[in-house]
């Protein structure tokens, strides 16, 4: 029942614009939209359109890549020392 009320509400209270009022103001009728209102577009007493806002964007799901195949697939089984680096720089005369 609340799904119901909730809908004639919105109906009852949604703007209308005729086609005149649009071409002449349509800077007020893209303020309600921009409110977050629908307008309905009326031609003579009939409903032609129903402008409303976008649906709101929903952030995109970041996905890491897998780090652990992407070294897999690069070195394989093969198991390199973590000192690698230090004994390098050890081995340099700076």
């Amino acid at each position: 029942m609340r799904g119901a009320t909730l809908c004639v509400t919105k109906w009852c209270n949604m703007k209308s614009a005729n086609v005149r009022q649009l071409r002449h103001n349509f800077g007020s009728v893209l303020n309600w939209i921009a409110e977050g209102e629908q307008v309905e577009i009326v031609k003579k007493g009939k409903v032609i359109a129903l402008l409303s806002p976008p649906p709101p964007a929903r952030p995109k799901k970041f996905k890491l890549p897998n780090f652990a195949a992407r070294q897999k697939r690069i070195f394989g089984d093969r198991v390199l020392p973590g000192n690698i680096v230090a004994e390098e720089r050890e081995s340099y005369r700076w």
